[in-house]
């Protein structure tokens, strides 16, 4: 089985353009009990080198504390959290999204698990586009409220076509204006900067806790423990840690 991520070139490395088996290893057996992959692709600029990350567990400890100003969906007391660090044009994020909605339709009704979504734009991938997409997601939580966030990002995610090929002059009016947002005070808030600093802020904690890639998810227990879930994993390892994680009280 392969996983894939979307990485983020490095100048000048010799490690710049290669190939990792994928590796899983399902947490119970180890004392921190988690999941780690190494993936496949470049690395963003800045970030620390995978073979330094994926045995290393202190850099999950620098995630940010889940608040609420963060985008939250389901129970924000749920016992387990997922917080995904996101790429809206990345493609392995939007292969992800479905899963993640599945995530929340199996564990998300029972108030067991939240999807807290954070942004992760890979700028050398995705210039200006990326960074726009988050801009109009914070825009719709703006105007809209918790729920017209995740209606953005859902809608999103079925309108595009991903890899910097998204027509965002088209999409992200459309997108406002079929979750019922005012045409004008949206298309003001994606220029205004407002969100610039908060967009940085999630994009350099996703790497202060060791993310090279998008999609970049780190699971949170009751109990404070994390698991690192790095690339558009398939449903089932999502629900193996999950299940790992819900045993931790």
């Amino acid at each position: 089985m392969e996983t894939e991520t979307e990485l983020q070139p490095q100048p000048a490395s010799p490690q710049s353009n290669f190939t990792v088996p994928v590796a899983i290893v399902i947490a119970g057996v180890l004392i921190a009990g988690a999941v780690y992959v190494s993936n496949r692709g470049d690395i963003v600029d800045g970030a620390p080198k995978q073979e330094e990350t994926t045995e290393n567990t202190v850099e999950l400890e620098k995630i940010n504390p889940i608040t609420e100003s963060d985008h939250i969906r389901g129970n924000p007391n749920a016992q387990v959290k997922i917080v995904e660090y996101s790429d809206f044009e990345c493609p392995f994020c939007k292969r992800f999204h479905p899963t993640m909605k599945q995530v929340m339709d199996e564990y998300g009704k029972s108030g067991q698990v939240a999807w807290v979504y954070r942004h992760f734009p890979l700028d050398s991938l995705h210039p200006v586009k990326a960074r726009a997409e988050a801009t109009g997601s914070e825009c719709a939580a703006e105007i809209g409220g918790n729920d017209a966030f995740w209606k953005f990002a859902d809608r999103f995610f079925e309108l595009s076509p991903s890899n910097n090929q998204t027509d965002i002059d088209t999409v992200l009016p459309q997108i406002a204006r079929e979750i019922g947002l005012p045409a004008e005070q949206f298309a003001a808030c994606l220029t205004s900067g407002k969100y610039d600093a908060h967009i940085q802020n999630d994009l350099d904690n996703a790497i202060a806790t060791g993310g090279n890639g998008t999609p970049w998810s780190i699971v949170v227990t009751k109990s404070g423990k994390t698991y690192p879930l790095s690339g558009s994993q398939p449903y089932t390892v999502v629900k193996q840690l999950i299940d790992i994680a819900l045993k931790d009280k």
